[in-house]
């Protein structure tokens, strides 16, 4: 299959910009990335979709969100959400509780779908559902290869549900990786750990953690020191701060993701930099929250592996890197900062996240490379080419610009049309559901 006559952006290690290009694709990898009359010449059999002057670029990556939120949209609480634990007792564990398994199938296929609309391609959950934890993952993981999505699954593993839940979670976490160990689904359903927060895990459980653990892998993804009170819980209780923590256990490493980071210091900073761990930036999340504005400029410039994700406020990676850059501009009052690092984090360190996990190369236009490819109908009014195309990203597109998405060599979005699921029937059966919700809340 050829995929042509576009506007080529490879973000391979050449930054190439080709500006009437094409993609061939044997399988699900990328063979050759070239100027689409030659790639046409030299392959004339081969079934070729024109893209009629779109842009063809990687799919985008989403590293940190929560499947689960799926219903929270249009909801109203009755209840306090004036600081970021009422928040969260009062929003999220009061709506992730009500959860049965068939809503945790209908939250996955609605925001995987979304996702797919949005040209994400790949997309790293965070899930939660304490009364459904059991199959849980599983349900999700049905969802991804129904519609064609890339992912990787985890439960955030908690003490507030009592211990009897908290061992159900454990359980969930190790048996779905030693699934995706044994079976991957093609190098297409991943499992990582999942952790909370330090300040919703007590030391009991982190040892139950460790012990589960042993011997079947060494990848965790956990929300670290978003909230303040964070912080506050592990020095009250343990004398050490968040990433101190985490670092005693032995929970951080190269495979391991701690999202957010709001609240951490220098010494944290260089622990995470030390031990080689993922960190993930979600900023209209925080901003949200009112949890603060992480150090990112300062993560970068220091050599951490910061990537980006969205927490679920937004299925658009668009909008995510958007908001990316003018957080930190605003908050360090410096409009110089904020433009390279959010293309940082979105085109080089997402890839980089998905390297320690998946077999191909993913979020490059390269030979060899698992052919995840969007495109987009953007027509510049300003000249586009290999020094500026990123500016064009930022400030010009939108996901919902996406025309087509292509994951692992197949189209799961064509013309805007999902190729792998009644879209329609899915959404009303989730608006019917989420009505059995939405008064309990």
């Amino acid at each position: 299959m050829i995929i042509g006559n576009g506007k080529v952006i490879t973000n391979d290690s050449f930054k190439t910009y080709i500006e009437n290009g094409a993609i061939l694709v044997v399988g699900n990898v990328i063979e050759e990335v070239g100027n689409c009359d030659d790639i046409r010449d030299r392959y004339p059999l081969e079934e070729f979709t024109d893209v009629k002057g779109r842009v063809i670029m990687p799919g985008m990556i989403c590293a940190h969100s929560h499947i689960y939120s799926a219903y929270a949209r249009g909801m109203s609480v009755s209840r306090p959400t004036t600081d970021f634990f009422t928040v969260l007792e009062n929003l999220w564990w009061s709506l992730d509780r009500k959860l049965t398994l068939e809503d945790v199938k209908l939250n996955a296929l609605t925001t995987y779908i979304e996702s797919i609309q949005n040209g994400v391609t790949t997309l790293i959950d965070h899930h939660s559902g304490p009364n459904s934890a059991e199959g849980s993952l599983f349900t999700i993981a049905d969802a991804a290869r129904q519609l064609g999505m890339r992912t990787s699954l985890c439960y955030e593993v908690s003490d507030r549900d009592g211990k009897e839940t908290t061992l159900k979670e454990i359980k969930e976490n190790v048996d779905f990786i030693n699934a995706c160990l044994k079976d991957d689904n093609e190098d297409m359903i991943k499992a990582l750990f999942g952790l909370h927060a330090s300040f919703t895990l007590s030391n009991e459980t982190m040892f139950k953690v460790k012990e589960a653990m042993e011997g079947v892998y060494d990848g965790y993804h956990i929300h670290v020191a978003e909230g303040i009170e964070d912080q506050y819980d592990s020095l009250k209780k343990y004398g050490r701060r968040v990433v101190e923590r985490l670092h005693d256990f032995e929970i951080l490493g190269e495979r391991t993701i701690a999202v957010h980071g709001v609240h951490t210091n220098q010494r944290e900073i260089e622990i995470l930099k030390e031990t080689d761990t993922n960190v993930v930036h979600n900023p209209e999340s925080n901003m949200n929250n009112a949890v603060g504005c992480p150090p990112v400029a300062s993560m970068l410039n220091q050599g951490l592996r910061v990537g980006l994700g969205t927490d679920a406020y937004t299925n658009d990676m668009f909008e995510s890197m958007k908001v990316a850059n003018i957080l930190q501009s605003h908050h360090l009052c410096d409009p110089t900062v904020g433009f390279a690092e959010t293309q940082k984090m979105q085109f080089e360190n997402n890839p980089a996240i998905l390297g320690k996990y998946f077999r191909r190369d993913l979020g490059k236009l390269s030979i060899g490379a698992y052919a995840d490819i969007i495109t987009i109908d953007y027509d510049p009014l300003t000249p586009m080419n290999e020094k500026n195309w990123f500016g064009h990203v930022l400030f010009g597109m939108t996901g919902r610009m996406v025309n087509d998405t292509v994951i692992n060599g197949r189209f799961v979005m064509k013309d805007r049309e999902i190729q792998t699921a009644d879209t329609k029937e899915i959404l009303a059966k989730s608006r019917e559901h989420v009505k059995k919700i939405w008064p309990l809340m």
